[in-house]
């Protein structure tokens, strides 16, 4: 691209050392930078570029006419400004492009020992009295330096600008209005302003100095909560959100069921596997942000910290960063609800549906920080306790469910609950509930053996509906003949407990009945508990009275003809 026209279009007259330059004067150099030809003269360049005249008179050539300048920071567009500046065209300088400005004034040595005046001290004087003076204008321009690098660092530029917003931020108490609300709730919309918006986009090592600058003007408190969580949020999107997964919503009841194919599925990235390269990026964003969080207890919410852990197991992140999120789940574990804990397994190789291992690792880890704190709030922690034994009961409830679930795992869980968080006992028998009929449910029972059923009709470990169903078909083999039975070869059924069969399947029919009525009962006991019970007469007691006596008596009747009212005196 000719840029000769253009420049000289906007040409009227400039005065550079004692000598008119006009359009008239044909052009004896060019000069190619960032994919574009300017055609220029030498003499407006070499009085103000230092690097340019080192160029030219180290030049073998004489009579150099073309000059290559491939490195300038910003490309044509900022060699463009340089050159209208060198010619002396007036040209707006904004805060979008004071950046590039500065970078390429210092990458041609446009300095103070060539030109009075020259185009670095003009972009210092600009970027000092107007483009660092505002924090909107500090991020715009710190948003255009982090293109520039590594230029923008040889000027300190990135430094400046940095420093530049953690200071206006403080002096202007942007973020007086976060402090109003609660450190562990997500920041509604709108309560982040634009500028945080802006800062989302920076590279994640830009802003991981944008952050530690706000932690060192002591504003960690109110600002890097918010601002972390929206740059998981805009970086991270589709592995960082506040809401489960939806196919735990979809399969709450039968979580073993219709699992997606692919990890990836989970956080609604399709079907298309995330790239290496996007991968690792996505790592390094989710251990600097892990890195950064503030280290004051609830400074950030539980389901936050819950879904960067789920974003960190998915995406295989450093054992320190697991650890470290773990740590700080258990620390306001009493804050945390069932769906913050449902994590999902990744391993997809017949595993269970939920990661089991990692929410014992924080039931571990508040047990041992519960043990070594002090007592000074007992009846605080004795509530916090419950409430932690009632959300893990529930837990183990919700993964009882899943078929792959092994029992050793249900059993070393559970375990782990303290009988001194368990008011009631009712969410540990509803999880062994689930859990038994969960593995009594993956055994036919028509397929059992006549020694298998033998077995389980005298098995007391088993379910009564385990036992009654083996009975069952097993006296239907026994009226079909006995003959065709599965496990032809197995021994058949002793004739003690063949003749036995009948009687034992009605006792528990009896029994089970029994038991529906009983339950009938209890409800409606309990429903006439429920009711309100009726107001009692009030009674009013005067001052230095004595109460009323006990109806019947005749002081009775003589206190109660003394209240009556004077007109049925005389009657």
């Amino acid at each position: 691209m000719d840029h000769l026209h253009h420049v000289h279009g906007e040409l009227r007259q400039g005065r550079f050392g004692g000598e008119i330059f006009s359009q008239e004067i044909p052009s004896d150099i060019t000069v190619r930078a960032g994919g574009a030809t300017f055609s220029l003269h030498k003499f407006p360049l070499v009085s103000k570029c230092g690097l340019i005249r080192k160029m030219v008179s180290e030049a073998n050539d004489a009579d150099l006419s073309l000059l290559d300048l491939p490195d300038v920071p910003g490309g044509a567009e900022a060699f463009e400004l340089v050159a209208k500046f060198c010619y002396g065209i007036n040209f707006e300088v904004t805060i979008e492009s004071i950046a590039m400005l500065r970078c390429a004034a210092e990458h041609l040595e446009m300095t103070e020992d060539y030109a009075a005046g020259n185009l670095v001290s003009r972009a210092e004087d600009y970027l000092n009295e107007a483009a660092l003076t505002s924090l909107p204008s500090a991020v715009e321009v710190l948003r255009h330096a982090q293109g520039l690098l590594p230029a923008a660092e040889k000027v300190n530029l990135v430094g400046r600008c940095v420093d530049a917003v953690a200071l206006l931020a403080s002096e202007e108490g942007e973020f007086e209005h976060v402090a109003s609300s609660p450190a562990a709730a997500p920041p509604p919309s709108g309560v982040v302003d634009w500028w945080a918006e802006e800062l989302t986009v920076l590279r994640v090592d830009i802003f991981k100095r944008v952050v530690m600058a706000i932690k060192r003007r002591g504003s960690e408190k109110y600002a890097v909560g918010p601002l972390l969580m929206l740059y998981a949020q805009k970086s991270l999107r589709g592995l960082v959100s506040h809401r489960l997964p939806y196919f735990l919503y979809y399969n709450r009841e039968r979580p073993q069921m219709n699992l997606p194919s692919r990890p990836q599925d989970i956080f609604g990235m399709g079907k298309k596997k995330i790239e290496p390269k996007k991968e690792h990026e996505k790592r390094v964003i989710l251990e600097t942000i892990v890195s950064l969080l503030p280290r004051e207890r609830n400074a950030m919410s539980v389901s936050f910290l819950a879904t960067l852990l789920r974003a960190a197991i998915y995406l295989e992140t450093t054992v320190a960063c697991r650890l470290d999120l773990e740590r700080r789940i258990s620390s306001q574990l009493e804050q945390a609800v069932l769906d913050d804990l449902l994590i999902p397994s990744f391993s997809f190789a017949g595993d269970a549906a939920f990661d089991v291992d990692t929410v014992q690792r924080i039931l571990v880890n508040y047990l041992e920080a519960d043990a070594a704190g002090d007592d000074d709030d007992d009846g605080g922690a004795a509530a916090a306790a419950s409430q932690i034994g009632g959300l893990m009961e529930a837990y183990l409830a919700e993964v009882a469910a899943d078929g792959n679930l092994s029992v050793p795992r249900f059993i070393s869980f559970a375990e782990l609950i303290p009988e001194a968080a368990r008011a009631t006992e009712d969410g540990m028998y509803r999880a062994i509930d689930i859990f038994l009929k969960k593995v009594c449910g993956v055994m036919d029972c028509q397929k059992l053996s006549r020694e298998a059923c033998a077995h389980a009709a005298q098995n007391s470990r088993l379910p009564v509906q385990i036992v009654v169903q083996v009975l069952y078909y097993e006296q239907q083999r026994l009226r079909e003949g006995g003959g065709t039975a599965t496990g032809g070869n197995s021994p058949a059924l002793p004739s003690s407990l063949r003749a036995a069969a009948p009687d034992e399947l009605s006792r528990l029919r009896r029994e089970n009945e029994g038991l529906k009525l009983e339950v009938v009962k209890l409800k409606m006991q309990l429903r006439e508990a429920q009711k309100p019970a009726p107001a009692a007469p009030r009674r009013h007691r005067r001052r230095n009275r004595p109460p009323f006596p006990p109806p019947g008596s005749r002081h009775y009747r003589r206190s109660r003809s003394s209240t009556q009212s004077p007109r049925s005196w005389g009657s």
